[in-house]
Parts: C-alpha cells; sequence; structure tokens
C-alpha cells in the first residue's frame, strides 16, 4: 500500500494505521475490508472524523467535522484465460478473468489531525 502524508507539522498527526492482508485499520477504530470495495471502476473512499469525534466512513453532511483519510482503490484489472470450450466455429472461447487483488495497488491518504 502506498501511503502519503499530506500537510506535515509537528504540533499535528496523523491517524494511525494498520494493514493486515486486505483489512485497513484506522486509529484502531474503523476498519475496512479494501477488497470489498475492489470495483470495474476506480474506488475512492473518503475517512472523516464526526463532531463526536468519531471516524465515519464518507462524507456526511452535517456530521463530518473534519477530513483525515483517503484510500483509493484502483479498477480491478483481467486477464484473458482459455475456457476450455469452442465456439460453433471451432475456435476457442477466451473469457476474461480477474486478477487477484493486491494491496500494493492501494493509496491511503492521510490529512494531519489536531492532537
Amino acid at each position: 500500500m502506498k501511503v502519503i502524508f499530506k500537510t506535515p507539522a509537528a504540533e499535528k498527526s496523523h491517524l494511525e494505521y494498520e494493514l493486515a492482508k486486505t483489512r485497513l485499520t484506522l486509529n484502531d477504530e474503523l476498519s475496512v475490508k479494501l477488497d470489498k470495495y475492489e470495483r470495474d471502476e476506480d474506488a475512492h473512499l473518503d475517512v472523516c472524523q464526526d463532531c463526536y469525534g468519531n471516524l465515519v466512513l464518507g462524507v456526511i453532511p452535517g456530521l463530518a467535522q473534519r477530513y483525515a483519510a483517503q484510500i483509493d482503490i484502483p479498477a480491478r484489472t483481467y486477464h484473458d484465460e482459455d475456457s476450455g470450450e469452442v465456439n460453433e466455429d471451432g475456435e476457442p472461447i477466451i473469457r476474461p478473468v480477474a486478477d487477484p487483488f493486491s494491496t500494493d495497488n492501494v493509496t491511503l491518504t492521510l490529512w494531519e489531525m489536531e492532537v
């Protein structure tokens, strides 16, 4: 996973994060199963701190107070695989097969949070 720290400063800090297989945990509070969000198009997840100091997934009007992180998951990729079948012309039938999910392709951007 690529991690980008935005606007570093000594008196502020970023969310703590931990990656275990495909599960990303932020501040030991919010857990996201990254492969669940992989789609055929890019996925962009916003993480905010609400008015109670809790982390929430998404920008919730009236509740989200501070932007904390972004999780960017690129679109699923595919490779062609011979199905072992042939069409009516005797040609092999090729089907797209999804490549395995890899957290190496995910980008986590962390914004500073006041301590």
